[in-house]
């Protein structure tokens, strides 16, 4: 009995993804992923920069009150 459930819910899940796989709202979403993906690596790769120039403005900071 559980079988057949877990059979028929992996077919329709399979049967979502071809439908999804074939139109072009699918696309759209994979688009949306590379674009947020691209972002994101931008927003990684950039944070070393910004980090290093934070610690020097507060180790200056910090050298000026002490």
């Amino acid at each position: 009995m559980m079988g057949g459930l877990m059979h028929d819910r992996l077919f329709a899940l399979y049967v979502k993804f071809q439908t999804l796989a074939s139109s072009e709202e699918g696309q759209d979403l994979v688009e949306y992923g590379l674009l947020c993906s691209l972002i994101a690596l931008a927003v990684i790769s950039s944070i070393n920069p910004v980090a290093a120039r934070l610690t020097t403005m507060f180790s200056n900071i910090s050298s000026s009150i002490a």
